[in-house]
């Protein structure tokens, strides 16, 4: 005789149910590993003026990551976009992470465009990329700022990442190489060296393209880059702790009841 499962629909949804709570634990677990990995950015207390991190994840674990480091020599100050979100984009931002820690702390001279060259190489050796069609194209978008202490100019480094700064009202961009950490679809080249000088009051801002790509609205339409430099001006003359309420509030006002479709990450700091 065959026998049917005997099991209720309640059952069913009921062990589902707790699978779905155990990955959702175990995924809240990572999201602690990841963001304890990120460097304490409260070391930065005493060397900036000020500073804030607006940081969103959209799947507990992120793409997006934030770097900072601060010894007797100098402060470096980073924001990342690796390839995806979630768990893949989250293993990615590890292996920057890990990098970035083993350059900055090497005896190689520090300068921003160099540490993006040597990081890149890491990250081609690490996923194995060799520019063959079928292997994995993950990448890391990075925007890097190097200080030497005593000294008001400011080092600028970007993979695909630019740089804002706002002064006096006025907000300039330092636009980026077009190229990624990882390998890209045209010839490696190095990274450009940008020295930017600095004054009291200047606020400076590296972010990922989460902010401006998210949907939403009356029309449910990107928020889009323009309107998020308009915002960044908007903000201006608030305390960096305000700038983030700001940011924030208008962040999920625009989204609304829509879906978060990226990582969202934006560091503004004052030197």
């Amino acid at each position: 005789m065959v026998q049917y499962n005997q099991e209720k629909p309640e059952d069913l949804l009921e062990v589902d149910y707790q699978v779905v709570e155990d990955h959702l634990a175990s995924l809240r677990y990572a999201g602690l590993i990841q963001h304890a990995l990120m460097p304490d950015p409260y070391i930065l207390k005493g060397v900036l003026r000020d500073f804030f991190i607006l940081f969103l994840p959209r799947d507990i674990v992120s793409g997006d990551f934030y770097y900072t480091l601060s010894n007797r020599q100098f402060t470096c100050i980073a924001a990342g976009d690796c390839t995806g979100h979630g768990v893949p984009g989250a293993l990615l931002s590890i292996l920057g992470i890990s990098f970035l820690n083993e350059i900055l702390q090497s005896k190689v001279t520090i300068k921003a465009n160099r540490v993006l060259n040597i990081m890149r190489e890491k990250i081609m050796k690490a996923l194995n990329q060799t520019g063959e069609r079928a292997e994995t194209k993950d990448s890391i978008d990075i925007g890097i700022c190097i200080i030497e202490n005593g000294s008001r100019a400011l080092q600028y480094a970007g993979a695909n990442r630019p740089l804002i700064r706002i002064r006096d009202g006025e907000l300039v961009e330092f636009r980026p190489d077009k190229m990624t950490i990882g390998i890209g679809a045209l010839a490696e080249q190095p990274f450009t060296n940008s020295i930017i000088d600095t004054k009291s009051g200047d606020s400076f801002y590296l972010f990922s393209d989460g902010f401006a790509d998210q949907f939403g609205g009356a029309t449910d339409k990107k928020f889009k880059y323009k309107q998020f430099k308009q915002t960044l001006l908007s903000v201006t003359g608030l305390s960096m702790a305000s700038q983030r309420e700001c940011l924030e509030y208008t962040f999920k006002e625009w989204k609304g009841r829509s879906q978060q479709n990226d990582d969202v990450l934006v560091f503004g700091f004052q030197v």
